[in-house]
């Protein structure tokens, strides 16, 4: 029996994907902020995809550790850790708005976006297996 995700599933995986392979290209060319951005984005996206195929829903929110625990309920454990869910719930607001309140506590450089890369690799590979 083969077994197929809902076409909404597909979507915010496709989505996700291209925003995991736009960190890689970004980070690649020494774009480190929208790289950022694109790894946070990627992770949330693929995180949104389980909870949709797994009929619970779109959960509007763009904490990391808010759909991860909504994962975890059920039953979907990732490979993140506490720092890492931290490091990407820092990153949403100080990458969209520059504004001096929500900056970072730290300058975004090659290691942290290629950090954030490889968390968003390990969440696409957790993610498709859950789906799958």
């Amino acid at each position: 029996m083969k077994w197929y995700m809902k076409k909404d599933t597909e979507l915010w995986l496709q989505y996700a994907d291209e925003n995991l392979k736009s960190a890689e290209i970004l980070l690649d060319s020494g774009l480190y902020n929208p790289s950022l951005q694109n790894s946070q984005q990627a992770v949330e996206k693929y995180l949104k995809a389980v909870l949709i195929e797994n009929a619970s829903g779109l959960t509007r929110t763009h904490s990391i550790r808010e759909l991860s625990g909504l994962l975890l309920d059920l039953g979907v454990c990732l490979a993140m850790t506490d720092d890492d869910i931290d490091l990407l719930d820092s990153i949403y607001l100080p990458s969209k708005y520059p504004a001096f309140s929500v900056l970072p506590k730290f300058i975004p450089d090659q290691s942290v976006c290629r950090h954030c890369f490889e968390i968003a690799g390990k969440v696409r590979q957790d993610v498709l297996d859950a789906i799958s």
